[in-house]
């Protein structure tokens, strides 16, 4: 099917979305929004309040009583939230980039250590369908990383060095993306200091840290890249515990968290936090957030239970 449908103007955009249910306040306003938050953008946040399955529908809202507000309200609050998400995350990736490097380093006496293939799980070598191995796909990601760095530190070790061709481990990690250090860390097989890392962490499973490295570095590309976190459906489904090093929650409870939801994440984080960051306000400016008035915030979109103030690790 050839896409045929054409541009149109911010008044015809309004006109749409009143057609098809939403109430205006103030139109001139809502012109204003959407000159510098685009129509398509906003979709995400009418797309549940409305009827997607009848295609004689044409998309009209379900209820009668949500304004143009209601939704820049509720953009604003994933907007806000995004910005609280992202300050944690930053605190866990310069924690965990601080742990790989420092314990590898010290253990194995190399500064290169991430290029020793003894170090990596024989899944690392398997032979993918492209001809490559994991091995080859994670140096590659790791070369592409610090080739595209601007720091002054990898400018300093190429006008001074000329070999080994990239730089110790301690520059490198500093460097790379959440997402390459995501996948090192799996990649690299069990051992004692995959295990310190994790237990550094209060995990005592390596693959379940693994996981939420996975699913911390999809949240974080959420939140840099402007992508809606609220009501979403997260590709990597986090892990819930329940024999972690701090209190965290029984297993009954585990068995009830929506590992693909936010609050997943959320929970995960904030137990992660609480130990590199002991004094942190996550908690009190989570609940500040949600406190202000959003007629349309419903947490049980976001995956959040009834109980979960009452959960060991959110009662700090």
């Amino acid at each position: 099917m050839k896409y045929q449908k054409h541009p149109i103007s911010i008044a015809e955009q309004i006109a749409k979305l009143e057609a098809r249910g939403l109430n205006f306040d103030d139109k001139q306003l809502a012109a204003k929004y959407l000159g510098n938050i685009s129509y398509y953008r906003l979709r995400a946040y009418t797309y549940p309040y409305q009827n997607n399955v009848d295609p004689d529908s044409d998309h009209h809202f379900m209820r009668d009583d949500i304004t143009f507000q209601d939704i820049i309200d509720l953009y604003v609050f994933d907007r806000r939230l995004r910005s609280l998400i992202f300050n944690e995350l930053e605190k866990v990736e310069v924690a965990v980039r601080t742990k790989l490097s420092q314990i590898y380093s010290e253990s194995t006496g190399d500064s290169h250590w991430y290029e020793d293939k003894s170090l990596y799980d024989s899944a690392a070598f398997a032979i993918q369908m492209d001809g490559d191995t994991l091995f080859d796909d994670i140096s590659d990601d790791i070369v592409g990383d610090v080739d595209r760095s601007n720091e002054d530190f990898i400018k300093h070790y190429y006008n001074k060095y000329n070999e080994p061709d990239m730089p110790p481990s301690w520059m490198t990690m500093e460097v790379i993306s959440f997402g390459t250090l995501s996948r090192l860390y799996k990649l690299l097989k069990t051992s004692n200091e995959k295990k310190a890392i994790a237990n550094a962490f209060g995990i005592a499973n390596v693959e379940l840290f693994a996981n939420w490295l996975h699913a911390f570095s999809g949240l974080r590309n959420c939140c840099a890249h402007h992508s809606r976190i609220w009501n979403r459906r997260f590709m990597v489904h986090i892990k819930m515990p329940y024999n972690t090093t701090y209190s965290f929650m029984s297993k009954a409870d585990a068995v009830d968290i929506k590992q693909n939801k936010l609050f997943a994440l959320l929970t995960a984080l904030k137990y992660i936090v609480d130990i590199i960051s002991p004094d942190n306000n996550f908690k009190n400016n989570l609940l500040h957030l949600l406190a202000d008035n959003h007629r349309l915030l419903s947490l049980k979109e976001m995956g959040f239970p009834d109980n979960w103030k009452r959960l060991p690790v959110w009662q700090k």
